[in-house]
């Protein structure tokens, strides 16, 4: 088996070989994935942080021996905090790069780490991700991605799609969600009233066959923020998403999911 390590801010992950098919996801610096198979300049991969699986391009990445692989996925590492000025400067080759958070920064040891034959100096806010201030912390998480782009696939400040926003959103806390909203509906418990939901549950929601569509995150029992054209906050009630913007029901509400329990635990 091959690893391989995403050593660029952000890449995207495909559908299929070549850089015209659908982008399906993202990888951010420092995720880490197994190489399944080769195909031209392109790899098919399957990222170890979910288990999603798509093509890469072979050029966007950084092969990775199986100890520092599976060392990087069985402790937790440091990741970029919230900030858009995060840098990784490459010692000894005058080099940047801009960093995202949420990007991974494996074996960060006093704001350096080397990647293979390259050693990194970090240049921002780091955090190793802890369920233990979710409740103090969350809001502003969340908030951070106010009015960030919708983008199919997308996992970032610059761009991000449904389930991208609540799988990022809780790697701040170390929680590891599935990747689209059909996966994550099928974690946590379930909410029996929405008058019961608490900052950080998830609300599903379904079209006409009653297929999981859309995800957003709960503020309270009476505002979702999720992203829709792009993040932003808007009402919920047992109907669904209603938007001021639209004056409108926009989502119907399938199931709401606690991922993290009354006692600061993973559900």
């Amino acid at each position: 088996m091959l690893y391989g390590i995403c050593n660029l801010p952000i890449i995207p992950v495909r559908a299929d070989v070549g850089n015209k098919s659908e982008i399906i996801s993202q990888l951010l610096f420092g995720e880490t994935f197994k190489i399944l198979d080769k195909k031209e300049n392109h790899l098919f991969i399957q990222m170890a942080y979910d288990g999603y699986e798509g093509w890469i391009d072979a050029r966007q990445q950084e092969e990775l021996n199986e100890t520092d692989f599976r060392s990087l996925n069985e402790e937790e590492q440091h990741i970029a905090d919230l900030s858009t000025h995060a840098m990784l400067l490459k010692l000894g080759r005058e080099e940047s790069l801009h960093l995202l958070p949420g990007s991974t920064l494996p074996f960060l040891d006093d704001d350096s780490f080397c990647i293979k034959d390259t050693d990194y100096l970090f240049l921002g806010l780091s955090r190793l991700p802890d369920i233990d201030g979710f409740e103090q912390e969350a809001e502003e998480v969340l908030r951070f991605y106010l009015n960030a782009p919708y983008l199919w696939g997308g996992r970032s400040v610059f761009g991000i799609d449904c389930s991208g926003y609540v799988q990022l959103f809780y790697k701040h806390f170390g929680i590891r969600m599935k990747r689209d909203a059909w996966q994550q509906a099928e974690q946590g418990v379930v909410v029996d009233f929405l008058q019961e939901a608490k900052l950080g549950d998830l609300a599903f929601f379904d079209n006409d066959e009653g297929s999981i569509i859309h995800v957003g995150i709960l503020l309270n029992e009476a505002e979702i923020i999720h992203a829709s054209g792009r993040v932003k906050i808007d009402q919920i009630d047992n109907t669904g998403i209603f938007s001021k913007e639209e004056n409108r029901y926009t989502h119907k509400l399938r199931i709401v999911k606690r991922i993290v329990g009354a006692e600061g635990k993973i559900s």
